[in-house]
């Protein structure tokens, strides 16, 4: 059967890489006795699936891994026996049995919402949420990106679905997280800082990613964003 495992990874946590975090949840699923399936072959592995990797430094309560389970009890026993023996920066929210026909988590993922917060403070902008406003009322909102062969000008307006502040003072946004359109959320907030005329450091606000979503909308549909774990 197919399970699909969403947890949290915050604190201390945050600076352990993608790599590093798979690795750890395959001894993690050994100490916990999940009775994970293996393919087959010279050499066996678990199968197991992540959704859209974390960046360094980000937290998130929206992270999700399928795996593939030859039995189990319950999803709560499987997600309690996998919580005693997690580390601190490391929570399993929920465990949810997955239809056969399910795609996996990578190739599931449309959209994901964010958080941003100054580490100290609060961000130094004047009526942020007009400044947030009349920055996504622009037509365009072009970035130019720089990689290792080419310089690319990306339109972020066009994956940005959701932008505003929070009570608190914080920045929300709902963006594309979909392998053909990812838009960083530090992308973003490097923009509206320019728009805003404001210097902000990235080692000063915090990152947290707090969802995780697939897109149920059929073709020529509006977006139907659902959480990852609603899924099944």
């Amino acid at each position: 059967m197919k399970v699909r495992i969403r947890f949290a990874k915050y604190g201390v946590m945050k600076f352990i890489g993608h790599l590093d975090t798979m690795r750890f949840f395959q001894k993690a699923l050994r100490r916990a006795e999940i009775d994970v399936k293996y393919s087959e072959g010279f050499s066996p592995h678990q199968i197991m699936s992540f959704a859209a990797p974390l960046g360094v430094g980000i937290e998130s309560f929206g992270e999700y891994m399928d795996i593939e389970l030859c039995s189990m009890t319950s999803p709560e026993d499987m997600k309690r026996s996998l919580n005693q023996v997690m580390v601190e920066g490391l929570e399993i929210l929920s465990v949810t049995i997955l239809p056969d026909h399910a795609k996996n988590a990578m190739a599931s993922v449309a959209a994901a919402s964010y958080r941003l917060h100054m580490k100290e403070g609060a961000f130094p902008v004047e009526d942020l949420c007009g400044k947030i406003r009349a920055f996504y009322e622009q037509e365009a909102i072009f970035y130019t990106k720089e990689t290792k062969k080419s310089v690319i000008e990306l339109d972020l307006k066009q994956g940005i679905y959701e932008i505003n502040s929070d009570t608190d003072g914080s920045v929300r946004m709902l963006v594309n997280a979909s392998s053909s359109g990812n838009i960083k959320p530090s992308m973003v907030f490097e923009k509206f800082c320019q728009f805003a005329g404001v210097e902000i450091p990235a080692p000063a606000y915090q990152v947290v990613r707090l969802e995780t979503y697939t897109d149920l909308a059929g073709e020529g549909e509006a977006h139907r964003f659902v959480p990852l774990a609603e899924v099944g």
